[in-house]
């Protein structure tokens, strides 16, 4: 039986937290053939369409999204946290579990016209996602998809970004927190 995407990420309980199954994807990566499946399948609901950038969420989704770009022979944007750009930045804060992060992408990044594909490994609440997107709207690009390998449905993330307008794919779901 060939094993998919899912197969490959193992799950460490009681991590960051206890009671938190984390659902780590670095054995995804680790792994040649399952790595290849990955970005495959992150890129393949948008083969044939015009993608200018492609924009990878810190710090799994430049992983991901350098690796989906060069597939595409597009070029890659990273949104970071706070203070690790370098250069001109337009920020946008979120809301976590207990408190605020914020994100930024560099000033000049992205075009006004420009279509962009949003990557990450994880879609949970959508917070992380909702403010890249914020960001990459705020430039004058278009956000035509958000791909992720993996959805948490219990955090309500998809909902949030589908709120949003955005035609969202996972590659695999796991129950719970």
């Amino acid at each position: 039986m060939q094993k998919t995407v899912r197969d490959y990420i193992r799950t460490i309980v009681d991590f960051p937290h206890e009671g938190i199954l984390f659902r780590d994807v670095t054995t995804l990566f680790a792994d040649p053939r399952g790595f290849r499946i990955c970005v495959d399948q992150l890129l393949a609901p948008w083969a044939g369409m015009r993608i200018d950038k492609v924009v990878g969420l810190e710090a799994r989704g430049f992983i991901l999204g350098g690796a989906v770009a060069h597939q595409l022979s597009t070029g890659f944007v990273p949104v970071r946290k706070k203070g690790k750009l370098p250069g001109q930045t337009i920020s946008q804060a979120y809301q976590l579990e207990y408190g605020e992060a914020v994100v930024e992408i560099h000033e000049d990044a992205l075009f006004a016209g420009e279509r962009v594909l949003l990557v990450d490994d994880l879609l949970a609440t959508g917070g992380t996602a909702a403010a890249g997107i914020s960001l990459i709207e705020r430039l004058g690009a278009e956000v035509i998809g958000c791909a992720f390998v993996v959805d948490l449905p219990d955090l309500g993330g998809r909902k949030k970004l589908e709120a949003l307008g955005m035609d969202v794919r996972c590659l695999c779901a796991f129950e719970g927190l």
